[in-house]
Formats: structure tokens, sequence, C-alpha cells
């Protein structure tokens, strides 16, 4: 499922730990499965690390674990510029069926003030393993509630370069909307949609719903 951070909420000054269990079941077309997701963001007095864990339940046969996903970031508060970070992010995963890539990437981090919502931005560069050469990605983050903070509205947006197979690059565009309803202060449900253009194994758009639980420690 390749999340961005389900979702990286530590854009939000307010937010000061958040740590959280999730469960999704994936209705896309030729997926129907689940996939668990584990992720964890800590303050300290230079900045942030954040990490979450995807893990897909697809093995044919019995529905155990298909594939192992990860992404790690430490953010690093930049005193010189208000509200500026510095950014070292490190992805990797395997599959039954191999390894997926491992990439680094490192930039710099800014929250833009749309008025009615801020989007937190991650100006990147991206150094995909076996890749012909280096790549840029941008991810835009926004989290936004609702109805007596009950309705908590969050997603991202990644857009990155990868290598053609003919030569030169392509852009690639994913995105994970997701709204959730608090039913407690510690149990969420909701539903996430992951928006795709050529991403893997796919080409062209695809639009992939999920219906989830969420336990927030």
């Amino acid at each position: 499922m390749f999340k961005h951070a389900v979702l990286l909420i530590f854009i939000l000054q307010s937010v000061a730990l958040s740590q959280n269990l999730q469960l999704h079941y994936d209705f896309g077309q030729g997926r129907h499965y689940f996939t668990s997701t584990i992720e964890m963001f800590k303050p300290d007095e230079y900045g942030a690390t954040f990490f979450f864990i995807d893990m897909d339940y697809d093995n044919p046969g019995n529905k155990s674990m298909s594939l192992g996903y990860w992404e790690f970031s430490r953010y690093i508060n930049l005193h010189f510029f208000k509200d500026l970070s510095a950014t070292v992010q490190y992805n990797d995963g395997a599959t039954i069926w191999g390894p997926i890539g491992s990439v680094w990437l490192g930039g710099l981090s800014y929250p833009i003030n749309l008025g009615f919502i801020t989007i937190n931005t991650d100006f990147l560069y991206a150094h995909f393993e076996h890749a012909r050469s280096a790549d840029f990605q941008m991810t835009f983050v926004w989290f936004k509630l609702f109805l007596k903070n009950k309705i908590h509205f969050m997603g991202y947006m990644d857009i990155w370069s990868r290598d053609k197979n003919e030569g030169g690059k392509k852009p690639v565009l994913q995105a994970e909307p997701q709204i959730w309803y608090v039913l407690n202060n510690h149990l969420r449900v909701g539903s996430e949609i992951e928006i795709s253009r050529n991403f893997l194994p796919f080409s062209g758009w695809k639009a992939m719903p999920t219906l989830g639980i969420k336990w927030v420690f």
C-alpha cells in the first residue's frame, strides 16, 4: 500500500506524540486483501523522527504476509529560518517475489499556509536503487478537522521522477486521501483511496479504495 505515512500527522505543531496501528481491507481491482500499518512519530528539541511499516497479506493460498515495506524520516529544525526543516529519509521493502528496492531521499521541508488549510511540503533529492541518474520527489501532506474534531480529513500526495525503460524520465504520482471518524480517544473508523498514475506495477491512472480501523496509543 506504500503509505507515506498514514499519515504524517506530525506536521501539526499541536501533535506532541503519535503512535497508531491500522488495519485496512483493500477493495481495489485485483487486490481484496488486508494491509496493516504501524506508525510512530516522536519530536525532540532538534526536530522529529517518524517511521511506518506496511504489511500486505496476500500470499497465494493462506493469505499470509506477501509484502513488507517501511519508511523512515528524520526532520531537523533549521533555526535560521522559521518553520524550515532539513530532512533525510529512507524507504525499503520486499515481497514474496523479491526486493522492492531501496530509496534514499534528502532535502527541505516547509509548511505552506493556504488559509483554509496548511500543506506541509517536502522538496527532495531522490536516489533510487539501480536508477540511471538522480531523481526528485515532492511530498504534500495535509490534515483538517471537522465537526468539533470528530472527523479527521488527512492525506498526502507524492510526485517523483523515475527512469523510463526506453530512456529518459517519467513522472509518477501517488496520493492517499483519508477520512476518519473518532469513536473515542483510541478508536477510529474510516477509509482511504490510493490514487496513482504510472505507479508500478500499473500504468495510467488507478484508484484503490479501502475500509479501515485505527487504534491510537
